[in-house]
């Protein structure tokens, strides 16, 4: 029987044996990290979409780092990869209570184009930054880990200017599965509907 995306990311994370792993685990059901939106209008803007766009990068990431790097590099730095492919993105899931997303409520209704928008009632910091904060509460992250969190947008994202010649494999990965899983799988995923 196939796991539901909850599971799957429960027993990945837990897995790695991280020390504060289990009071992540329980923080992201309480900040709704399994049923919110992976953005406002492009991949993954429905309810639980951030939790499937989660594990399609772990999947995207654990598919490039043993095609790239091979599978004794993967096992060594499975657990970099496991915690960086799913938490990512937590800063999505909210900060201080409140959820990054909110219903794009219209005046007829709920916007159709964008059917989330960014919390008014939510300190703006970039998701990136965080994920970053919010992981770090619970666990100890590394340098190369913190990095491949907060840089995950690669020349997209706010730290486009920092990361040139700073690149590593596990950025690199990280970054990589993001744009393949939200680029191509999740609008696969879409065609099929």
């Amino acid at each position: 029987m196939a796991k539901t995306p909850k599971e799957e990311i429960e027993k990945l994370l837990l897995d790695t044996k991280r020390e504060g792993i289990e009071d992540l685990v329980a923080y992201l059901d309480e900040i709704g990290f399994y049923t919110a939106p992976a953005s406002t209008r492009f991949h993954g803007a429905e309810a639980g979409a951030l939790a499937t766009h989660s594990i399609n990068v772990m999947d995207c990431a654990r598919s490039i780092a043993i095609s790239l790097l091979g599978k004794k590099w993967y096992a060594a730095n499975q657990d970099s990869i496991i915690i960086c492919a799913l938490l990512h993105d937590l800063g999505k899931a909210g900060q201080f209570g409140k959820p990054l997303y909110v219903e794009n409520m219209l005046k007829k209704g709920p916007s159709e184009a964008q059917p989330f928008k960014i919390n008014p009632d939510l300190m703006t910091l970039p998701h990136e930054v965080v994920s970053v904060i919010e992981a770090t509460k619970f666990i100890d992250l590394t340098e190369d880990e913190q990095r491949a969190i907060a840089w995950h947008n690669g020349l997209y994202g706010i730290f486009k200017y920092e990361i040139q010649g700073k690149e590593n494999e596990l950025y690199m990965i990280i970054h990589f599965a993001d744009m393949w899983a939200s680029r191509i799988v999740e609008k696969e995923d879409k065609k099929g509907d």
